[in-house]
């Protein structure tokens, strides 16, 4: 699979861009703040509706305007697909897909996969959970589309059951008398379970690439491992906490892993009502990486960092690659040349240089190894040219 064509109206600076790409590399290089990295996000919204860079749809938006609409060219094999997302500040979103609507805008995930290494995926191993869920729940809407559903109900219900708890703590209200409690607790732990479930079984398809990749890459040898802690095990996690082996979680059974949801939150109902928050859930969980004996987060170094995060994103392209029926993801390198030492460079030019599309950009062309620079595009304030 690649993409042909990228236009874009009102999408970030760029007021109208065409771009046509090639299979192979595709090098868009320029100073920093011109739109390279907006051309791009573009190109990975498609994969699991949602920005790598920012939270919500409304900064996708140029500055002034109501909408923005992002259209792709793709072809597999024989057949060619175009891809169209409008993004709406005062009314839904619509979607497109070879010019007819979907019902939902949801309708049109499935068909790009794509992979994206950035520098802000530093983030992943070096600061919240938050990070880390959304690398890993992203990765999940591309293996099964159907998962941005669940996530989205999930969200609804546990603003409903969070309305619920503080209602109840500010009128002193016991737990015996909330009727509806019960109601949303199943809700829950049905569309969390499912979330808990997915999360356990992606990282299981993760490791093994995660340790060859990681191999690959670093100068040392400490091997790379990851675990899903839940807060359905153990205590109360809270964002920031550190993990202890007693709390990870390696179930992917769902009726087991509802039925220690469910437990835990009737442990836990006294302090939700004196809270007034829902304290169990997949909101709360995290994706805990190891490096050697200790964990990446606060313990790695820089470089050993950027190893790993590196490796995180080339073993998701791996599994992509394996499960998908559309051939290789798109892979993005955003801006990360620049980050990375000599050798680092070169290791991860040998990885890439095989992927059937290959997306980077650079303020600097030097800093892009020789061998990744083919098709050439010169980005200056939002106009995109060949060069």
């Amino acid at each position: 699979m690649y993409v042909t064509k990228v236009k874009l109206t009102n999408f970030r600076n760029y007021k109208n861009a065409e771009v046509e790409l090639s299979p192979g590399v595709n090098l868009l290089h320029g100073s920093n703040g011109q739109g390279k990295t907006n051309l791009v996000e573009a190109i990975n919204f498609f994969a699991s509706l949602s920005s790598h860079r920012v939270a919500g749809y409304t900064p996708l938006i140029q500055q002034g305007e109501q909408s923005a609409i992002v259209s792709l060219e793709l072809a597999h094999l024989e057949r060619e697909l175009l891809l169209e997302f409008e993004i709406n500040n005062d009314s839904p979103n619509r979607a497109r897909l070879n010019k007819s609507p979907v019902q939902k805008p949801k309708d049109i995930l499935g068909y790009l996969n794509s992979v994206i290494f950035a520098p802000e995926d530093l983030d992943i191993v070096k600061r919240d959970p938050t990070n880390r869920r959304a690398f890993i729940d992203q990765l999940i809407v591309q293996f099964t589309p159907r998962m941005l559903g669940v996530y989205s109900d999930y969200d609804r219900v546990l603003k409903q059951r969070n309305t619920l708890l503080k209602s109840a703590r500010a009128t002193g209200t016991k737990g015996d008398s909330l009727s509806t409690l019960s109601a949303w607790d199943e809700s829950l732990v049905k569309l969390g379970s499912e979330i808990i479930a997915a999360r356990v079984a992606i990282a299981s398809k993760l490791s093994p690439g995660l340790i060859a990749n990681y191999q690959k890459i670093a100068d040392t040898n400490n091997e790379p491992r990851m675990f899903i802690k839940s807060s359905i095990l153990g205590s109360t996690i809270l964002d920031g906490e550190e993990a202890d082996d007693s709390e990870y979680l390696e179930s992917q059974d769902r009726e087991e892993i509802a039925e220690l949801f469910r437990e835990k939150l009737m442990r836990m109902r006294p302090k939700e009502l004196e809270r007034g928050i829902t304290l169990v859930g997949p909101h709360r969980d995290d994706l805990v990486l190891i490096l050697g004996s200790l964990p990446a987060k606060g313990y790695a170094s820089h470089g050993e960092s950027w190893s790993y995060a590196l490796s995180l994103r080339l073993a998701s392209l791996e599994i992509l690659r394996q499960e998908s029926k559309l051939g290789d993801p798109i892979l993005i390198l955003d801006d990360v040349f620049a980050e990375l030492d000599s050798d680092r460079r070169a290791k991860l030019a040998e990885l890439v240089l095989g992927n059937e599309q290959v997306i980077i950009t650079a303020a600097v062309i030097e800093d892009v190894p020789h061998a990744l620079s083919a098709k050439r595009f010169s980005v200056v304030a939002g106009e995109i040219t060949n060069g």
